[in-house]
């Protein structure tokens, strides 16, 4: 018999923006604890994450990923289909190791949506890059914790975070929280994160150029969209999780 983790709490930072009133129903029937992957020295991993079908409305990922010696992981993520979503990514990397992270964010209603990841740059000249990018509509809530730890000995370490929000409504609310804790002194780490309104010049060009404006509106959000997913090597994967995020985009337009 699985044993049963505590409920988390607020105390915990990365559980501040969480649903832990949706997620406390159906706790005991999630899986515990993360699904661990290990990328061999030298190895290369692509993976896409689709949230998958909610137990309750809740859908809880949670991944422990661990690259050995110039591994390379090409993660990819999408939150969309669930009451509450939460796709927690936690990440150690080895010397010479590459991480790449683009993950998507579509939510409406009172949807509770989340990405979290913790990325350890724990072994010299690892490099690591995360975009992440959120459409919100309705009372939706779509959240970014990202945090970046560079170890003592982590030196010639490169990490860049790229966070941005577009909100469809003004009920509609965002949380971007990149995050840099570094203990080396020969890095680059750079974070930035934004949160706005679909550009209403652009709108109104398209609209000159007889462009409808739910049209102009789709269109610039798959643009907005598509920089999550641009590092998908493969063009059919890409074109798969890329369609389900413009699903999820017709649901809120």
């Amino acid at each position: 018999m699985t044993n049963v983790l505590p409920l988390p709490t607020r105390r915990d930072e990365s559980w501040r923006y969480g649903d832990l009133k949706a997620l406390e129903a159906v706790w005991g029937e999630l899986p515990q604890g993360p699904e661990q992957i290990i990328v061999p020295a030298g190895e290369k991993q692509t993976r896409q994450i689709i949230q998958p079908v909610p137990i309750g409305g809740v859908s809880v990922t949670h991944l422990d990923v661990r690259l050995e010696e110039n591994a390379e992981m090409a993660l990819h993520l999408l939150a969309a289909d669930n009451d509450y979503g939460r796709i927690h990514i936690e990440v150690t990397l080895g010397k010479g190791a590459h991480f790449e992270l683009g993950g998507a964010i579509i939510g409406t209603g009172d949807q509770t949506l989340e990405i979290v990841t913790e990325v350890t740059h724990a072994e010299p000249e690892a490099t690591s890059n995360q975009v992440v990018r959120s459409v919100l509509g309705g009372k939706a809530t779509g959240s970014f914790l990202g945090k970046v730890n560079v170890a003592r000995n982590a030196q010639r370490t490169d990490a860049e975070q790229s966070v941005k929000a577009m909100l469809l409504d003004r009920t509609a609310t965002a949380n971007a929280k990149p995050e840099l804790e570094i203990f080396a002194d020969d890095v680059q780490c750079a974070h930035g994160a934004t949160v706005g309104e679909l550009d209403k010049q652009a709108l109104f060009y398209m609209a000159s150029r007889g462009i409808e404006p739910v049209t102009a509106q789709r269109l610039m959000l798959q643009a907005f969209i598509a920089d999550a997913y641009v590092s998908v090597e493969d063009d059919a994967a890409r074109e798969a999780i890329e369609g389900r995020a413009l699903e999820a985009l017709e649901a809120i337009l």
